[in-house]
């Protein structure tokens, strides 16, 4: 089976690589081939890091070539899609591109609100559904959390499975417990991206609260210079080649969120790194966040600006609760939130999708 994976990232973007990219060789191995096609590519995506915007050119360019794709998608059995073909681009006019192909959409945040709860009336009449419309003529809606799947649902779409963002565990070997040195400094992780770095704003408070009581490094991998008075922090550059050693041997991962619609339909990656890495975690009691932690176990949910300093200290303090913690979130990636695990009920759901709307031919 042949499909077309319009994804809205090359490799340099996470949703698209966690979500689509990895599973190539995997589905290859259930009789999916994917011809995968970024709206973005990585050098356009670097450019926007770089100076905070797309340019017109590129941005003119990145969409005749979606359009070419669209208007060549005849030649594939599916199309699988990353949120949505062409963003702004009005639901009439997506939905004629798309009619020649039975096509699955893919979330793993909630887009919808940029358009539902932009400040715009305007926008809000004219893109405000647009994305309802799309999962409702989708032979299939992928969502990565409940959040996701339940607007799906409502906008009536004909098929709706929750498959979570989840990690290679090939790519992430057990390491040994970190030695430190008795006058080092323990490390707290944060793996993210730029855009994502101003979630740590929210927790600015407690972790100087923190500092004050106990000395660590704030560990920001990914997310560039994140300014936190009062705090050690040490900036790491991302790459895909060394995120898991960056993440390994810290006392714990943080994911701190504030609890708005738009936070509500993240997948909580992060904290499925950290857990692979056999890190407790400490997260906002937000979202998809409640489904991957197991308070008290795998780490802990904070509610309040103490539940963050409270449990980041006990963390800290107590190696035994840190090993204890971790291999547990480990357990839990590798009996649920791994490829192992969703590779093969993906091909399944893909080709349950094009066969049905293909009168089961396939």
């Amino acid at each position: 089976m042949r499909v077309l994976a319009l994804t809205k990232y090359g490799r340099l973007g996470a949703s698209s690589r966690m979500r689509t990219l990895q599973y190539l060789p995997l589905l290859a191995q259930h009789g999916v081939q994917l011809d995968v096609h970024p709206l973005v590519p990585d050098a356009m995506l670097q450019a926007r890091y770089d100076r905070g915007r797309y340019g017109p050119a590129a941005l003119l360019l990145a969409y005749t070539r979606r359009l070419r794709d669209l208007l060549g998608a005849g030649a594939f059995d599916l199309l699988w899609i990353e949120k949505e073909a062409l963003a702004w681009l009005p639901l009439p006019l997506e939905a004629a591109l798309l009619r020649r192909r039975p096509y699955v959409l893919d979330y793993d945040d909630a887009t919808f609100h940029q358009y539902d709860l932009h400040r715009a009336a305007a926008v809000r009449r004219l893109y405000g559904r647009k994305l309802d419309g799309l999962m409702a003529r989708a032979a299939l809606v992928v969502a990565g959390n409940g959040y996701l799947a339940e607007r799906a649902a409502k906008a009536g779409a004909r098929q709706v499975e929750i498959v979570p963002t989840v990690v290679d565990l090939e790519r992430y070997p057990l390491a040994a417990p970190a030695c430190v040195a008795p006058m080092e400094p323990a490390r707290i992780a944060w793996i993210g991206s730029p855009s994502t770095a101003r979630y740590l704003q929210a927790v600015a408070e407690p972790l100087r609260d923190l500092a004050r009581r106990t000395p660590f490094v704030l560990r920001v991998i990914g997310g560039g210079q994140v300014p936190l008075p009062g705090v050690q922090t040490e900036a790491v550059a991302w790459s895909e080649a060394t995120e898991v050693p960056s993440l390994q041997g810290a006392a714990a991962g943080i994911m701190p969120l504030h609890d708005s619609p738009w936070e509500r339909g993240k997948c909580g990656y992060k904290l499925i790194q950290y857990m692979a890495c056999a890190l407790p975690t400490v997260a906002s009691d937000v979202g998809a966040n409640r489904d991957i932690v197991v308070h008290g176990t795998t780490g802990f949910l904070a509610r309040s600006p103490q539940d963050w300093v409270e449990a980041l200290a006990r963390l800290l303090q107590d190696a035994a609760l840190r090993q204890r913690m971790g291999g547990a979130g480990r357990s839990r990636v590798e009996q649920g939130y791994c490829l192992e695990v969703t590779a093969p009920r993906l091909a399944r759901l893909l080709r349950q999708a094009a066969e049905s709307a293909q009168g089961g031919r396939l």
